[in-house]
């Protein structure tokens, strides 16, 4: 077990944890159904043939959640907001609700605007939703603003659009490949107008939680540098550059559909801050001819790289590689590329998969990445915040609730809550750094 404090975050240094609605809230029956509920209600989708019907029960236990945040001594809770249960009758009362017990909890509440749960009748292919999108923000805000400091627009719209519309493994399953490049440009415009609606309503810290990985060529052959080049691209650059540069990297824009160069001074809306999720490098090379596996994602043959495993190192119940390193080259990384104009950066996610609450793996992974994460801010990058994922056990998609990613254990049959050793830990860790 790791015991020794982790080195001194500077004062004011944001500590907190994450969720997301469709993931822990259950209560499916009091909204309107998303594109999630659809998906999995068909067979095989999910490994476990689980539903978010109930999940967690959060809607009904917050305030029991929210306990176990204020134990924990966190500044602050990122959480997401569901659209579908805005668009319900007292949906957003629960909003309202959860809000007032987080603040009288002394947390800030962070909300997070869309996170993967889409309403069911609405289709990212469709650029109408980016409008409807900044319709149901101006709801939320107006209703919430007075409590909020934080918000957050999109949740990973770079996973949304490769697993939901590409690959066909998350919701809402299309396997579309490259033809799902217009999802990726309509969340970005959803994004920028998002933006704007919140700044009319008061807000003065917004952000976006983009998900990033180093990328590493398999080899030093071109072959192999080539496809971790365009690799990186799609993952890293697709969504950063227009948020952060006004473009998007060559080739990609020509691509897009509608009036790219307006769209793109909407999306490229100026930012207060820049969310981070981490979880772990990839390793890519040239194309093999045949499926890969990495991670637990199989990527099908036919794409231009390859996705490889990472040698001799650890990895986590869910196979995903524990590099810690790699989060100190990540946060490096962007401020090389987008120098001045990366926005103060948060790590709104970051966190692992193990069974068991003696999770000392769990420990030790926080720990490796907290050191790497110092050592980024001792380089010079500006970092505000960290967040951990995730406060409780959950739905983990199309994994179901064989993937364990919580400081607290939630029984599948009773719900009950039993926070781990990595909740003790991080709780005297945040104890040490006051």
């Amino acid at each position: 077990m790791a015991t020794n404090p982790i080195p001194r975050f500077p004062d004011g240094f944001l500590w907190g944890v994450s969720t997301s609605a469709h993931q822990i809230e259950g209560a499916a029956e009091e909204r309107e159904p998303s594109v999630w509920d659809v998906f999995t209600a068909e067979p095989g989708r999910v490994k476990d043939g689980s539903t978010a019907a109930v999940a967690c029960d959060h809607y009904h236990r917050y305030r029991e959640d929210v306990a176990l945040l204020a134990g924990l001594g966190v500044d602050a809770y990122r959480f997401s907001v569901s659209w579908p249960r805005v668009n319900s009758p007292g949906g957003l009362d629960f909003y309202d609700r959860l809000v007032d017990e987080v603040c009288a909890a002394g947390v800030q509440p962070v909300p997070t605007l869309f996170h993967w749960d889409l309403p069911a009748a609405l289709d990212w292919l469709d650029r109408d939703t980016a409008s409807r999108f900044a319709e149901y923000v101006s709801v939320v805000a107006e209703r919430l603003g007075d409590r909020v400091p934080r918000w957050i627009t999109l949740n990973e719209p770079a996973e949304h659009t490769l697993l939901g519309h590409a690959l066909g493994v998350h919701a809402p399953g299309r396997r579309l490949m490259f033809d799902a490049l217009p999802v990726a440009h309509h969340q970005l415009l959803a994004h920028g107008l998002a933006v704007r609606a919140l700044r009319a309503a008061g807000a003065t810290r917004i952000g976006i939680a983009n998900s990033h990985a180093p990328v590493r060529p398999a080899s030093g052959e071109p072959a192999d540098v080539a496809a971790a080049a365009f690799y990186d691209v799609l993952l890293n650059r697709l969504f950063a550059d227009p948020l952060l540069l006004g473009r998007y990297p060559e080739g990609i824009g020509e691509l897009m559909p509608g009036d790219v160069t307006a769209d793109l001074t909407v999306i490229a809306e100026p930012l207060d801050w820049y969310g981070v999720n981490y979880y772990a490098p990839a390793r890519v090379g040239a194309p093999l001819g045949t499926e890969t596996r990495s991670g637990g994602l199989t990527l099908p043959a036919g794409l231009p790289f390859s996705v490889r495993e990472i040698e001799n190192v650890p990895v986590t119940d869910h196979g995903w590689p524990v590099v810690p390193e790699a989060l100190t080259e990540l946060l490096t990384g962007l401020r090389e590329r987008y120098g001045d104009r990366l926005p103060p950066v948060v790590i709104t996610e970051n966190g692992c998969s193990y069974e068991g609450v003696d999770d000392q793996e769990r420990i030790a992974f926080l720990d490796g990445h907290l050191r790497a994460l110092h050592r980024a801010v001792a380089a010079g990058v500006e970092v505000h915040g960290y967040f951990v994922w995730s406060l409780l056990d959950n739905f983990e998609w199309a994994e179901g609730y064989a993937r364990r990613f919580g400081l607290v254990q939630v029984d599948p049959g009773t719900l009950e809550r039993t926070p781990k050793a990595s909740y003790a830990w991080l709780r005297d860790q945040l104890r040490a750094q006051r």
